[in-house]
C-alpha cells in the first residue's frame, strides 16, 4: 500500500534537507564543545498518522538497531514516537549518514523523522578505540550491523576501519556498497574511485561502479568500467558474464540495440541463464 502520510516525494524532497539540518546541528554541537569523533547518544522522533505504523516502526528498530524506544504517543492528530541511539562516533559525515538513515526507515514505515538532539560533555569526551590493531574488529563490526540491516551504523564503523588502516581496499569498497543503499550516489563513486586507486584489478569494485554509474544515467562511464572487467584476463566467466549483461543493458539505453544484443548474448554463452528474458524483450 502507498504511504499516505510519509510519501516518496517527500522523502525526496526532504533528502537535501535533512543533510542541511545534519550539517546545521554538527556546527551547532561544535559551537557548544563538541569535538569530533567523540561519542554521544541522539534522541529522535519519528511523526505518523498512525500508531500502528509507529509500533511497526518501533518494532523494526528495536530488531535491527541497538536503541531504545521510548514510548508512542498521540500530539494532537497525529502520533509521535521516541528513542535513544546508542553510543555513536559523532562528526559531519557520519550524523548526515545517521539522519539518511533514519530518513530512509521511516519512509519505509510512512512515518517521518522528525527531530533529534544530543547532550554533550565537553569538559570530558570519550572516544572509540581507534588504536592501530582495532581495524579487524571494526571491520567485522561494520559487518555484523549491516547485516542486521543498521546502514549509518555499518558506514561510522568502515570509517573506523578507514581511520585506523586508509589503505583497507575492503573498508572502502564495503562502504561505497552501504552509502549507495542511502542514495548518496556521489559519494559512493568516490569510496569505489579510492579501492580501485589502491587495487585497480578489484573487478568487483569496477563492476559495483559501472552499476552506479549507469544507475545514474552516466551510461559511456559504465561502459569503460564494463570494458576494463570484459579485457581482464584473471576473471572468471561468471565475472565476465555480468559485465557483458550490464554493457548489454548501457548500450541499449544509449540506443545501442545491435551492440546490446550482442552482448546478452555473450552474457548467455557464459552460462548466464538470467539473460534469455532480456533477449526476448527486446527481440534480438
Amino acid at each position: 500500500m502507498d504511504n499516505d502520510f510519509f510519501t516518496w516525494d517527500d522523502f525526496v524532497e526532504g533528502f537535501g534537507r535533512e543533510m542541511r539540518i545534519a550539517d546545521e546541528i554538527y556546527e551547532s554541537m561544535v559551537k557548544n564543545g563538541l569535538k569530533d569523533g567523540s561519542l554521544g547518544q541522539f534522541d529522535f522522533t519519528f511523526v505518523s498518522n498512525s500508531e500502528a505504523k509507529l509500533g511497526k516502526l518501533a518494532d523494526f528498530i528495536r530488531s535491527h538497531y541497538p536503541y531504545a524506544i521510548e514510548g508512542i504517543e498521540r500530539i494532537d492528530k497525529e502520533w509521535e514516537l521516541s528513542g535513544v541511539t546508542d553510543d555513536m562516533a559523532i562528526t559531519a559525515e557520519t550524523l548526515m549518514y545517521w539522519a539518511l538513515d533514519m530518513s530512509k526507515r521511516g519512509y519505509e514505515f510512512d512515518a517521518r523523522f522528525d527531530a533529534y538532539g544530543a547532550m554533550i560533555d565537553p569538559k570530558g569526551p570519550r572516544f572509540p578505540d581507534l588504536s592501530a590493531g582495532r581495524e579487524g574488529f571494526w571491520f567485522d563490526h561494520a559487518l555484523k550491523q549491516y547485516e542486521a540491516g543498521n546502514l549509518s551504523g555499518a558506514i561510522i564503523s568502515f570509517s573506523h576501519v578507514i581511520s585506523i588502516s586508509p589503505g583497507d581496499v575492503d573498508a572502502w569498497y564495503s562502504r561505497a556498497i552501504v552509502k549507495n543503499e542511502l542514495h548518496t550516489w556521489k559519494a559512493a563513486l568516490r569510496d569505489y574511485d579510492e579501492a580501485l586507486r589502491i587495487a585497480p584489478d578489484f573487478m568487483a569494485a569496477l563492476v559495483n561502479r559501472g552499476s552506479v554509474k549507469a544507475d545514474n544515467g552516466d551510461h559511456e562511464g559504465a561502459i569503460d568500467d564494463y570494458n576494463k572487467v570484459i579485457g581482464h584476463a584473471g576473471i572468471d566467466d561468471s565475472q565476465r558474464a555480468m559485465a557483458y549483461f550490464n554493457r548489454g543493458n548501457s548500450r541499449v539505453a544509449l540506443l545501442d540495440k545491435r551492440g546490446a544484443c550482442e552482448d546478452w548474448r555473450m552474457a548467455q554463452s557464459l552460462g548466464a541463464e538470467y539473460v534469455q528474458e532480456r533477449l526476448q524483450q527486446q527481440g534480438c
